[in-house]
This record gives C-alpha cells, sequence and structure tokens, in this order.
C-alpha cells in the first residue's frame, strides 16, 4: 500500500474527502517526525512506538575492496511495534 492508497482508505474509514484524509495524514508524519528528531518518544498504545536511537561508531569493511574502515556514531529513527499490532499480523 502506497500512501495514496493510504489516504483513499482513511477517507473511506473516517467519511470523509480524501483531501481531509491527506492533510490529516501529511500532519501526522510531520508531527511524528519531529518530535521523533528532538528526542521525544512517540508511543500510540497498541500499536507501537517512534523513536531515535544511537548506533555506536564501529569498526566495518568495505565490501568491494576488504579495507578496514571507521564507521561513525549516528542517530537512526527506530518503530518498535506493539502488542496488538504484533498480534494481528501473526494472525493471533
Amino acid at each position: 500500500m502506497n500512501k495514496g492508497e493510504l489516504v483513499d482508505l482513511l477517507a473511506t474509514k473516517a467519511d470523509t474527502t480524501k483531501k481531509v484524509a491527506n492533510t490529516l495524514l501529511d500532519a501526522f508524519i510531520d508531527s511524528v517526525t519531529a518530535a521523533v528528531a528532538d528526542g521525544e518518544k512517540v508511543t500510540l498504545v497498541g500499536f507501537g512506538s517512534f523513536e531515535a536511537r544511537e548506533r555506536k561508531a564501529r569498526e566495518g569493511r568495505n565490501p568491494k575492496t576488504g579495507d578496514k574502515m571507521d564507521i561513525p556514531a549516528t542517530v537512526v529513527p527506530a518503530f518498535s511495534p506493539g502488542k496488538m499490532f504484533k498480534d494481528a499480523v501473526s494472525g493471533r
């Protein structure tokens, strides 16, 4: 499912227009992105949590040459699914 299909589904389920559904989805994405970028954890009970996680610096290898290289520390976004979401996907 792509964003357009999700907007269509949201508009149908919320009994609203596609324009309103698209605006709400964009606002949700922008809000979660801004909160996680500011170091906050966004938790939607039953669905999951969005947060920023730190990756430590480590040593890696260049796949082409095999030479060792240092990979710097970084912060990455992460999603942890909630129990209801896990159960729905696994068919329980």
